[in-house]
């Protein structure tokens, strides 16, 4: 059985948005809860047959329970029925793990995966940049806040203190305060800021790749009398140098050695002779 298959939608309203968040919780909150009895039955009733209907009878009394926990999340900047929708597939998911012989109710399996999704959620979503890879810093992001006595920074003990009572060093509570203390900024500004907003945006930031005024200048009239110089030089040569170096390198497609040695009525070798000394011609030119 996978969790796709729990399907609430047609007895429970489906979220679309804040003005269906009240009559959801209310309908949540009117299922009533189920006893002991009740939940071992249904329990061992999917656990031996797969029945769906069971799933949806564990699910439905347990919503209040997703809601209460989502609530604790609210203050991270993020939709409340996205949290709920989050922590409703965690519930799903236990629902399809939970085991009744082993004489715990499932409101008491279910948190740890109703807190995993939406652990999962917010920390794909709180910020654009990922702020806790580590198990570590997992664990500092969601208990770091609660560790604060005021507002502000940190005092040098206050870091102890929550390193020893969260089991992570010192290093790890400075690097996540500053994390959480940072906030994301567009890298590119928006067209209707004004010139000094746009100045700071991190796209205004980075060295530019394109060439200054003055190298494109000098560059511009490098080429052009490396132009001329090869003009001259090509004018020096004789006529069957000048035209096997220009059919070789200077015009598309390119002539072959054996082509230009049918045309001339010489061996591949003499024209690869041409094509040397002519070169050498040229180069001399240059570097005169």
């Amino acid at each position: 059985m996978s969790t796709e298959l729990i399907n609430t939608s047609n007895t429970m309203p489906v979220l679309m948005g804040s003005s269906n968040l009240d009559t959801y919780i209310q309908a949540a909150r009117s299922v009533p809860i189920l006893s002991a009895e009740e939940e071992y039955a249904l329990a061992q009733d999917l656990q031996e047959t797969g029945n769906i209907a069971s799933a949806q009878k564990l699910v439905l009394p347990h919503l209040r329970f997703v809601i209460k926990v989502a609530n604790n999340y609210a203050g991270y900047g993020l939709a409340l029925p996205d949290l709920i929708q989050e922590g409703s597939i965690g519930l799903m998911k236990a629902v399809k793990r939970f085991r009744p012989e082993v004489g715990v109710r499932l409101v008491s399996f279910a948190v740890h995966w109703i807190k995993a999704e939406i652990h999962e959620y917010i920390l794909k979503n709180w910020r654009i940049v990922k702020v806790a890879t580590t198990k570590a810093q997992r664990k500092l992001f969601f208990k770091l806040r609660s560790q604060k006595t005021r507002l502000g920074w940190f005092k040098s003990e206050e870091i102890d203190h929550v390193a020893e009572t969260l089991g992570v060093t010192r290093q790890n509570v400075i690097e996540m305060e500053n994390r959480l203390n940072n906030y994301d900024i567009a890298f590119d500004p928006s067209t209707d800021e004004d010139d000094d907003s746009a100045y700071i945006a991190p796209a205004n930031m980075l060295a530019s790749n394109t060439p200054s005024p003055e190298l494109l200048l000098e560059a511009q009239d490098s080429q052009q009398q490396n132009n001329e110089m090869l003009n001259q030089a090509m004018a020096r040569l004789d006529d069957r140098s000048k035209a096997i170096v220009t059919r070789r390198w200077l015009t598309e497609p390119k002539a072959t050695l054996h082509e230009l040695a049918d045309e001339y009525g010489v061996s591949a070798e003499r024209i690869r002779q041409i094509e040397s000394n002519a070169f050498k011609s040229i180069k001399s030119r240059f570097v005169a």
